[in-house]
């Protein structure tokens, strides 16, 4: 019983999951509300960005950076060619705001850019930031704040299921009542503590860099609304819960203690990755039973080593082992059962263990579970004779007290593999689409260009697409453009090609030819007046075969 248990909590607990980051995307922006550089009056409610063709949205790679350098995005969709970002209210709503996307296009070429617009004044623009980066404090709580809740958990279930169905009755239950009432206490700190956490890890910030209109957002979206349903069910169990611990309460107030019981496990997995996964009603459905079952198994095993081993005499403890060993067995059942259906879908693949971040810590979980283990052995043999006289239950408590160290340590890591990317999802970022397109800005004191080369390839038909703005950030329409390339290190002439401007825009579309691999410089002289005039110059590499 012990050792399947054991093997059951390591398997269960080692699968909590993170959602696929797909790839990006390669398309033409033709237009955006607002324009890019343009200067507004008050900040927009959403943004809307249309492409030349059909897109699709990449999750987490589309962000909108605010002029405070917090990322405001609230939620993104696409219909069609068009992308549609909904942002938060900004602390800092006056300066340059910063749109950044990476999007897929129909034929499956990826491409990244950013536009920049201002509310007021133009300020300085805020860097482009890394859509997944989270601040180490951030990082750090949101860990601790779910092995909080973990353990809290455990603390409940495991003591209330022994005060209402197998607790001896001239034994005190002051000890294991305070210890249910610790997990609530505990439970209810690490929920609001993962409400407070969310909106810095949303924008980025350290975890104490956090405003009001941030934590509404939070509380107004799915994941603060199944929180806050969460600390409700807590309190309406804390109310109904003290005759089950008694010892005073029949069926007809147990059942519904049962049903919120059920209540509350589903919001962990509805506030995590198995919601957003694929068979996601199997997931979360596997992900409830999982944490319960977890909990009988781990908050048994303190229930034991706190109290029942401690002050039970011996001949209590040869009815209460056996009963609780048929429990454990349960458990471990369940457990892994609902393991094998997360791990065929988080895991993704064999290789997917040692190649990947996911699958390494699990494997560092299962190597602390070898401990545990043989502990679990040793304690099953000691049950299984009835060793539980003089040194016997000193023994037994001994191993268990080792069971419970090392199922800590297991429920550690298992709050830190919330934050790794699955093995699956892992692997498919290993696969992007190959961005072969180059997109580059450059500047000059006239404007500044920011330009795309698509595919970047040998021959006639690479497409170049080039925007020319004010140094303020307003669409500069140019009168004139050429470009020229030159191969460096080959005697070759360089190749002069005018690019069309686009009627009454800011933009230009032209072709360029690539006879040789290699690295080209390419040179941009524009003319945005009839007397101004300016060149801009950078270099792309040409592969000597096409990229797929």
């Amino acid at each position: 019983m012990f050792l399947r248990a054991l093997v059951l909590t390591a398997v269960g607990l080692g699968v909590t999951v993170l959602p696929a980051v797909p790839a990006s995307a390669h398309a033409g922006l033709v237009s955006s509300t607002p324009e890019a550089g343009s200067v507004l009056g008050q900040s927009p409610e959403q943004i809307t960005l249309t492409f030349n063709e059909t897109v699709s949205a990449v999750p987490g790679r589309i962000q909108v950076v605010a002029p405070d350098g917090k990322r405001i995005t609230e939620s993104v969709a696409v219909r069609g060619n068009v992308l549609t970002i909904r942002v938060r209210r900004a602390d800092q709503a006056l300066g340059t705001y910063l749109v950044s996307y990476r999007m897929v296009s129909g034929d499956s070429h990826p491409i990244g850019n950013a536009l920049i617009f201002s509310v007021g004044a133009p300020s300085a623009r805020p860097a482009e930031a890394d859509p997944s980066k989270v601040h180490p404090t951030v990082t750090a709580a949101v860990s601790t704040f779910k092995f909080l809740g973990y353990a809290g958990l455990t603390l409940i279930v495991g003591p209330t299921l022994f005060l209402a169905l197998l607790w001896p009755r001239r034994m005190s239950r002051r000890g294991p009542i305070r210890l249910v009432r610790a997990g609530l206490a505990l439970t209810v700190v690490a929920t609001m503590g993962t409400l407070w956490s969310q909106a810095p890890y949303g924008s980025g910030a350290p975890l104490w860099d956090v405003s009001l209109p941030e934590l509404s957002d939070v509380l107004a979206s799915r994941f603060g609304i199944t929180l806050t349903a969460r600390l409700a069910v807590l309190a309406l169990i804390a109310g109904l819960i003290t005759p089950v611990l008694r010892g005073t309460s029949g069926w007809v107030r147990t059942i519904p203690l049962l049903g919120l019981g059920a209540a509350g496990l589903t919001t962990w997995p509805l506030t995590g990755h198995a919601v957003v996964s694929p068979l996601a009603g199997a997931l979360v459905a596997a992900d409830v039973v999982h944490m319960a079952a977890m909990a009988v198994w781990l908050g048994g095993l303190v229930t034991l080593s706190a109290f029942l081993l401690r002050r039970a005499n011996s001949r209590v403890l040869r009815v209460i082992l056996p009963v609780w060993s048929r429990w454990a067995t349960l458990a471990v059942v369940w457990l892994v059962s609902a393991g094998v259906v997360q791990s065929v879908v988080q895991v993704g693949s064999v290789p997917a263990l040692w190649q990947t971040g996911y699958g390494q810590l699990l494997l560092a979980k299962v190597a602390v579970l070898a401990t545990v283990l043989a502990t679990a052995a040793f304690a099953r043999k000691l049950v299984q004779r009835h060793q539980v006289s003089s040194q016997g239950p000193a023994q037994l408590r001994r191993t268990v007290g080792v069971e419970i160290a090392a199922t800590t340590a297991i429920l550690a890591m298992s709050a830190v593999l919330v934050q790794v990317t699955p093995g699956r999802s892992a692997e498919t970022r290993k696969t992007p689409p190959v961005e072969d397109g180059v997109s580059q800005t450059l500047t000059s004191k006239l404007y500044t260009l920011q330009f795309n080369i698509y595919p970047v390839e040998l021959g006639e038909w690479n497409t170049v697409h080039g925007q020319t703005y004010t140094p303020e950030g307003k669409p500069l329409p140019a009168k004139e453009w050429t470009v020229t390339t030159r191969h460096v290190g080959q005697d070759l002439e360089p190749v002069t090609e005018p690019i069309a401007p686009l009627p009454a825009r800011n933009d230009a579309l032209g072709s360029l030819t690539f006879p040789l691999p290699g690295t080209y410089e390419i040179t941009f002289t524009i003319r945005t007046t009839e007397l101004d005039q300016a060149t801009v110059k950078t270099t792309v590499t040409v592969p000597a075969t096409p990229q797929k």
